[in-house]
């Protein structure tokens, strides 16, 4: 099962990047290869100061080894070994009005003391964080990944809907969510109902579906014209992801508990962010009305 998910992440991330680049015409990926202490390493690809994107990565890595205490704790385990795979991404686009995106598709192993398989999960989902949006692109987006979803059970895209309005969310800003999320889930075991063969696919499909959700609206947003105030707001708003990112996600602090690469790990950060005291967006203006699509929606049905 490993084998076949890291060969997927692998062809992923290539399809990816030759996307990403074809589309700013300019800027290409500069790839790190990394080795971790104690196990593993990863391939990491960065692109920056392009004609659209002003920073982006798209990194794999598969990591082995000790299972690091303060995990083990969290896992219920001693003297464990464990095997963590995966490909995360997070786009930082120049122009205001292209939103920024944030996708990762990852499996799990844990092994007893003797090498044996004693648990596996998968995890993963994708993510919008606009800063100026306009309802189709928003429709769009969760459309697209309700498609990926529905073949595997109708429930499945509203269920993982509402974990990534659960999950994006900054709790010391009053529960204010990152963007206009998509979905996201973690943990899913094989069962008795699903086997691991259908969660592979079930993953399968929503890493496939993360280039047909977001080009269209790069495409439609991207040669839009901006001002100086458009772009103040956009740092504004990076500053609320920088807040996410460091304080509350579960991947960034995998990372950094597991002896993970350091400049992989926050390669999801903006270039530039800003902080403001006690800021409000003018009444009726369109940064106000941004603050009103991050409140928890049905998108399919608006």
């Amino acid at each position: 099962m490993k084998e076949q998910f890291i060969s997927f992440i692998h062809g992923l991330q290539d399809e990816i990047c030759s996307a990403l680049e074809k589309i700013d015409g300019k800027a290409v990926f500069r790839e790190d290869l990394w080795e971790r202490p104690g196990g593993g390493g990863g391939k990491s690809r960065v692109i920056a100061d392009g004609n659209v994107f002003e920073k982006g990565g798209v990194s794999t890595s598969i990591v082995h080894g000790v299972l690091p205490e303060a995990m083990a704790q969290q896992f219920g385990v001693t003297n464990s070994q464990f095997m963590a795979c995966g490909i995360s991404l997070v786009i930082h686009p120049l122009n205001p009005f292209v939103p920024t995106v944030h996708a990762n598709f990852r499996y799990f192993e844990l092994y007893d003391e003797q090498g044996s398989l004693k648990d596996s999960w998968f995890g993963g989902g994708a993510d919008l964080t606009p800063y100026y949006l306009e309802e189709e692109d928003g429709r769009h987006f969760h459309r697209t990944f309700k498609e990926a979803c529905d073949p595997f059970g109708a429930e499945l895209y509203p269920r993982y809907k509402q974990h990534c309005d659960e999950y994006f969310i900054n709790k010391h800003r009053n529960n204010e969510a990152r963007g206009i999320g998509g979905i996201f889930y973690d943990y899913l075991r094989p069962d008795a109902h699903k086997t691991a063969e259908t969660l592979l696919a079930f993953s399968t499909s929503n890493g496939n579906a993360f280039l047909k959700a977001y080009l269209p609206i790069v495409e439609k947003t991207k040669d839009l014209p901006y001002t100086d105030a458009h772009r103040s707001w956009q740092a504004y708003r990076r500053g609320r992801y920088v807040e996410f990112n460091l304080i509350h996600d579960r991947g960034t602090l995998f990372g950094l508990k597991t002896n993970g690469r350091t400049e992989s790990i926050l390669m999801s950060l903006p270039p530039v962010a800003r902080w403001e005291y006690d800021f409000h967006p003018q009444p009726g203006s369109r940064e106000e009305e941004l603050v009103e699509y991050l409140k928890p929606r049905n998108w399919i049905e608006i």
